[in-house]
């Protein structure tokens, strides 16, 4: 079926139909990734936004149940330029076409990714609304519009679990993915809680890959409740969105400085940077893909990272007592710091990969040695 892409300037893309009939919404970004789609697609930090896939060819080799990354897809609509009809893989239980129908998401194939990522690059990434049941571009473009804007929102709270649960599942063994297990007789445990502003379960996966006890709470928890459990240490999740939004988490944050190790990783990195004083801004169109260059400060060793943030730490001001640990070749932007007195660090990208490199796994074990210390 015919399908417009509209963006909130005018431009305009005609493609046919990829997943669900609909209209949707959202900001348009792109994910330079080769694979690792589902991932992408049931990732938290995508909610009020519609991705768009670099790579020419998507969905080769299916879909399965192991593969996401929560329970559920949050993009608001998905942009390909051509979406595979076979699906060949020996885990594969389904097309990626089939899979999109089945949760409702909008999506559109057969136009040229490339002169959107372009065009994405030029003028910054921007509202967008994706329709196969309207024709009127004018009509689309006021939609597009009047969209929601994703600066000052709070999207935490719509993607944070509603309860506190344990989590108990270790790192996925290829053969064994039913069978997924911590790893047996640790030298020693660490209980860990972690705040859930849209958490990765794969990052939860290596937290207890690393022998970790992990109890996850809701992103609106009051860090009196968090320490009443006797933690080792906490971790603060990725998430979706503006961290200007999320006060909440930020005065939660403060609220635990110096009295216990704090590891954050992406949005969890930004409210910690907020939290010590720093502010934060909004990326021109973001960062997304797993081939990102970061170089670590202290041994000059560049990692080949996952990216996945439309915002980013300002880095005009440092206070004395923070050092920054890793930054970003493309850009120069602030990917880690490390509180020189208190056991606290953090890093804007994602060494829990899913999908992507492994370079940066060693993360989890420097938060591992630093609750080990305190």
């Amino acid at each position: 079926m015919k399908t417009f892409l509209v963006l909130e300037d005018g431009r305009s893309f005609e493609g046919t139909s990829f997943g669900a009939l609909g209209e949707t919404s959202g900001e348009v970004v792109f994910n330079t990734s080769m694979m690792g789609y589902q991932e992408i697609l049931t990732d938290p930090s995508y909610k009020n936004q519609m991705v768009t896939m670099t790579y020419p060819l998507i969905g080769n080799y299916g879909v399965n149940e192991e593969d996401r990354e929560s329970e559920k897809i949050w993009v608001e609509g998905f942009i390909v330029r051509e979406g595979s009809r076979v699906s060949s893989n020996f885990r594969s239980e389904g097309t990626l076409d089939a899979y999109l129908k089945d949760k409702g998401v909008v999506g559109i194939q057969g136009i040229d990714t490339r002169a959107l990522t372009r065009h994405i690059r030029e003028k910054g990434s921007m509202k967008g609304v994706i329709s196969n049941e309207n024709t009127d571009l004018q009509s689309l473009v006021d939609k597009a519009k009047n969209a929601q804007e994703i600066v000052g929102r709070d999207l935490a709270k719509e993607v944070t679990c509603s309860k506190p649960y344990d989590w108990t599942e270790g790192s996925w063994k290829l053969g064994n993915q039913k069978e997924n297990t911590p790893p047996s007789n640790p030298a020693k445990t660490y209980r860990v809680v972690a705040y859930d502003f849209g958490v990765k379960q794969n990052i939860l996966r290596q937290l207890v890959s690393n022998g970790c006890q992990v109890h996850v709470v809701p992103a609106s928890t009051p860090w009196e409740e968090l320490l009443a459990n006797k933690p080792d240490g906490v971790f603060l999740s990725n998430g979706p969105g503006d961290p200007a939004g999320v006060s909440y988490a930020v005065d939660n944050i403060r609220g635990l400085m110096g009295k216990i190790p704090i590891f954050g990783i992406c949005l969890g990195h930004q409210l910690l940077a907020r939290a010590l004083g720093f502010e934060t801004y909004k990326l021109r169109f973001g960062h997304h893909g797993g081939n990102h260059p970061v170089m670590d400060l202290k041994t000059r060793k560049i990692e080949i990272t996952s990216q996945n943030h439309c915002f980013s730490v300002n880095e005009k001001e440092i206070p004395s007592f923070i050092e920054v640990t890793h930054t970003n070749l493309n850009d120069g932007t602030i990917e880690g710091l490390r509180h020189k007195e208190l056991p606290i660090f953090s890093v804007q990208y994602h060494p829990e990969a899913a999908p992507g490199p492994h370079d940066s796994r060693y993360l989890f074990q420097r938060f591992i040695e630093m609750m080990d210390s305190a």
